[in-house]
Formats: structure tokens, sequence, C-alpha cells
């Protein structure tokens, strides 16, 4: 199995529960955007503990970048990840993953399903072809939204949050539901969809009912 010991270089909190970690790039590492590997921390006990982090970072970068949410109270790789700093050395695999740029559309995420997403439009700003482009991403609260000023300047109006929770208690509560998605069906555009597991088919089933073809939605596969 690919393995590669490499130093975290810097670490930086993104969110509240959300750590960036700039770690070094092995020499002819390459992978597309959108594209993840396996991570291990490079400590007695925990070298196979492997849990999948996409790539934030733009694949000409002279180092790689991981953007990753902090689950804790169970004692899982996240919270063990929260300890790691800049000097820790980490362990990366093989790339993988099916979620690829295939042309201008609609990129639908959940939380922490904004991860490959990022690398892809990253890349598409540092091209210029950003146009045509629109990201729809649901949060539970205004503090959760990952990189939102980022995101806000490469995209503008395009980028449309969908909070579960308003800073307006008066505010009803939000969600990407079939209503807000048939705002932006065009049968020519692709459909990128990251997030939990149920949030992935609800956005398939109400695509589907939208008249969306199978072809034009891209998912991660297993």
């Amino acid at each position: 199995m690919e393995k590669h010991i490499v130093k975290v270089l810097k670490t930086t909190y993104v969110t509240h529960n959300v750590k960036r970690f700039t770690v070094e790039k092995p020499a002819g590492y390459t992978y597309t955007p959108g594209q993840a590997t396996d991570v291990s921390i490079n400590k007695p006990s925990l070298e196979e503990e492997l849990r999948p982090f996409t790539f934030t970072s733009l694949t000409n970068a002279d180092h790689l970048e991981f953007t990753i949410k902090i689950y804790t109270g169970h004692n899982g790789v996240t919270e063990k990840l929260a300890a790691i700093n800049a000097g820790d050395e980490l362990i990366l695999h093989e790339v993988f993953g099916a979620i690829a740029y295939k042309g201008p559309g609609v990129f639908i995420a959940g939380g922490a399903g904004i991860t490959p997403f990022i690398a892809i439009l990253r890349m598409l700003k540092a091209e210029n072809k950003l146009a045509g482009n629109t990201l729809l991403f649901a949060n539970r609260t205004e503090s959760d939204i990952i990189l939102k000023n980022e995101l806000t300047d490469m995209l503008g109006d395009n980028f449309v949050n969908v909070l579960e929770h308003s800073a307006d208690d008066n505010s009803p509560a939000k969600y990407i539901d079939a209503e807000l998605l048939k705002k932006y069906i065009d049968k020519n555009a692709h459909y990128y969809i990251c997030g939990p597991d149920k949030f992935i088919e609800k956005m398939q089933e109400h695509l589907h009912n939208l008249g969306i073809a199978a072809s034009q939605i891209v998912i991660e596969e297993s």
C-alpha cells in the first residue's frame, strides 16, 4: 500500500470546529481537484487508523492542504487530529475519488461536504472559469459556514447559503429542497453533490423528480 510520511507545516481553525492542515507534498504526488486520500497520524497505535479526507489545495501548490471537521466526544480520529500541529507527522496513502469537474453547473453541499468543491472552485477561479457555476451550501448556523468569505469573493450572488437556524429567531428553518432546486434546474448543467449519505440520497431524489438524468449528477462512488 502506498504510504507517505509528511510533516505538518501549519494548522489553523477556519470555523469553531473545522481545522485546516497544511502539510508537505511528497515528490510526484498528484491528484485531481475533488479527490481524496486516506490519512492517519504517525504516532504509535494510530498509524493504522485511516480516515478519508479531501485535498483542498490547488494541484500546482508546493504543499498539500486538508480542511477537516473535528468531531469531539467519542475519541475518534478527527478528535485526535485536533491535537496535531506544526511539526507533527501524518501518513498519506493512495489518491482516490470520483468527484471531478465535468462542466458548469450547481454544486450542492451539506456541511463538511463542501471540501471536495473547495479545490474545484479554487481551480476554476485560477483558470477564470467560475462563470456558470452556483453553490448551494446547507449548514445549521452561520458559524458553521466553512470559508464563507472566500466562497463569497469567488462566487458572489452565485453563493447561496441555506441555514437551518438563522440569526433571526423569527426566520423559518431553511433546507435545500425540491422548491429551491427547481430554481436552478438546467437540462444542460451538471449537478455535484457531497455531504452526509442521507443528504446525498435526498438531493438525488429531488433532482431525479425534477427531470435531471443520472448522467448529469456527480457524486462520490463507493
